[in-house]
């Protein structure tokens, strides 16, 4: 639970922020303001790598759609100008690379 004190009209309001059970999909949870479990420096570690194919072995249930479409929405061409304030506030968006290879 959060609590905001808004000081000019003197309202509490409590916020409950959501765990995403069941979700896997970035661009839903980031704007829905859920609990995030930031892994988006796995986007610096895979362009340090260079390697042509990449091998994500997970158990189940461990975030590997979800990483994915970090993935998706990072590099996207399309949406590029939209995408980018997904990853406002994250570890990635830190990075000298982000700007670099974001929507590329």
């Amino acid at each position: 639970f959060f609590l905001i004190f808004n000081y000019k009209s003197y309202i509490f309001k409590v916020m409950k922020k959501r765990i995403p059970v069941g979700r896997s999909d970035f661009k839903d949870i980031i704007e829905s303001g859920d609990y995030y479990m930031d892994k988006t420096l796995l986007i610096k570690e895979m362009i340090a790598d260079g390697s042509a194919i990449m091998l994500f072995p997970r158990s189940r249930r461990f975030g590997k759609t979800l990483n994915l479409s970090t993935l998706r929405y990072f590099f996207d061409r399309k949406n590029a100008d939209k995408n980018r304030r997904l990853f406002d506030g994250l570890a990635i968006a830190q990075e000298s690379e982000f700007n670099e290879h974001q929507g590329r």
